[in-house]
């Protein structure tokens, strides 16, 4: 699947599924299978695992990579939030899946009288768009405190799935 088919389908199946799931929040993210090498919640969507020894899962880690590199200077350090844009550790805890997607893909605009809140659309961005899943992992871990705040210390190494994903997807 080339880069802008995949943007586009990532945009269209969020924007279709949004009103179709109750936003879940960060209320279950048990892992409960694996779905092309990525753990998933009971839902089917993207969720962290974590060993007893603190290794996490390759697509969290990859997501705390691509969080710092992408998304961090607007939402601060970890997901914790900034004075220009919003605590994505919190938005996590009530914004499901599907309409995170669509967020980061699309953008959004929250203007009122008080304040003017504009998130740009990502869905061009390769750095962000290959990697939506794993940012969505690595906040959902940090939403419900599975991760601390920094590196984290141990992590799976990247596995031939995510290696061959990246590949095709950069191009």
């Amino acid at each position: 699947m080339t880069y802008n088919a995949r943007a586009y389908g990532l945009f269209l199946a969020a924007c279709l599924f949004a009103g179709a799931v109750a936003a879940y929040g960060a209320d279950d993210p048990t892992a409960v299978s694996q779905n092309n090498g990525r753990w998933v919640d009971k839902n089917g969507f993207p969720t962290y695992k974590i060993a007893p020894d603190g290794t996490v899962d390759w697509p969290t880690f990859s997501g705390y990579l691509r969080y710092h590199s992408e998304c961090h200077v607007c939402h601060g350090p970890d997901g914790e939030g900034s004075t220009y844009a919003p605590a994505l550790k919190n938005s996590l805890k009530t914004m499901d899946y599907p309409h995170s997607l669509s967020v980061v893909a699309a953008g959004r605009q929250n203007v009122s009288a008080s304040q003017e809140n504009v998130m740009p659309a990502f869905g061009e961005n390769k750095n962000v768009v290959c990697y939506l899943d794993n940012i969505y992992t690595y906040l959902r871990a940090r939403a419900n405190d599975a991760v601390p705040r920094g590196r984290p210390q141990k992590h799976e190494p990247k596995p031939d799935w995510a290696k061959k994903d990246e590949n095709q997807c950069m191009g």
